[in-house]
């Protein structure tokens, strides 16, 4: 399916669960939007923390997708959207048209589930799509820069590679340095922070086989987590695992 059919179906209030495994070969993105009053730090933030945030788009005075999709609606064309206050998420919502003022400043940021089209190409399977599951993330003791008033730890995502296929992984996820790049981590949660990885903080557990090495990547739902430390008033997020899926191909982002 195409992704301007694919956002038809999520408006239309068809399709609202996580979006990896859909388009194949569009490049999916993260969203996060806060008032303007902070976005100028927040640039600069993700700008010094890049392998976790890489921002592909930023939209002022607009609703709308310029580069990403054109035209395409921010506040409806996402499977769920979080509302996010004081640090805490108040609401999970498929629209969140209600909420829009011009004061907003949107930020789309690169995601891990673009290389996935990529990973499986290469035949490299991807456990949380063949379960049909959302993908798991962590909390780390990983440090992000801090700018301003925004600091905190880095999430990250987890996806099981047979041991012999570890190197190439990390290879084909290296010409996607927009959309997080090569793993952070190989094979040691406990080295990040993790403590259980059988209980992500985010999504989904899956299954760890016997010949695999858990592999983890920077992962764009780390400005959330940043929010439960920074505290805004107000800001909206994606719902972890369910994308923006663009217009743009994943070959448009490969280097």
């Amino acid at each position: 399916m195409e992704a301007k059919e694919f956002r038809k179906q999520i408006a239309s209030g068809e399709f609202a669960k996580p979006t990896a495994g859909y388009c194949e070969g569009y490049v999916q993105a993260n969203m996060f939007v806060i008032p303007k009053e902070y976005a100028d730090d927040f640039e600069k933030f993700a700008k010094a923390n890049s392998k976790a945030m890489p921002v592909l788009e930023i939209i002022k005075d607009s609703y709308q997708s310029k580069i990403l999709a054109p035209g395409a609606n921010l506040l409806n064309e996402l499977p769920l959207y979080n509302i996010v206050e004081n640090g805490v998420v108040t609401q999970t919502l498929t629209n969140i048209e209600e909420f829009y003022t011009q004061d907003l400043v949107f930020f789309l940021i690169g995601c891990s589930f673009t290389f996935e089209t990529s990973l499986v190409k290469n035949n490299i399977p991807l456990r949380h799509v063949d379960m049909g599951v959302n993908v798991p993330m962590y909390s780390t003791n990983i440090k992000l820069k801090p700018v301003g008033i925004f600091h905190g730890d880095m999430v990250v995502s987890m996806r099981p590679i047979k041991k012999e296929r570890v190197a190439d992984a990390c290879v084909v996820t290296s010409h996607y340095p927009n959309m997080h790049g090569t793993p952070i981590q190989v094979g040691y949660p406990e080295m990040i922070g993790i403590r259980d990885i059988h209980h992500p903080d985010y999504g989904d557990a899956v299954r760890i086989e016997a010949d695999e090495i858990p592999l983890f990547w920077p992962c764009g739902v780390t400005p959330q987590n940043v929010l439960k430390d920074v505290k805004l008033p107000f800001a909206i997020t994606h719902a972890p695992g369910h994308m923006f899926v663009s217009d743009k191909k994943d070959s448009d982002y490969y280097v």
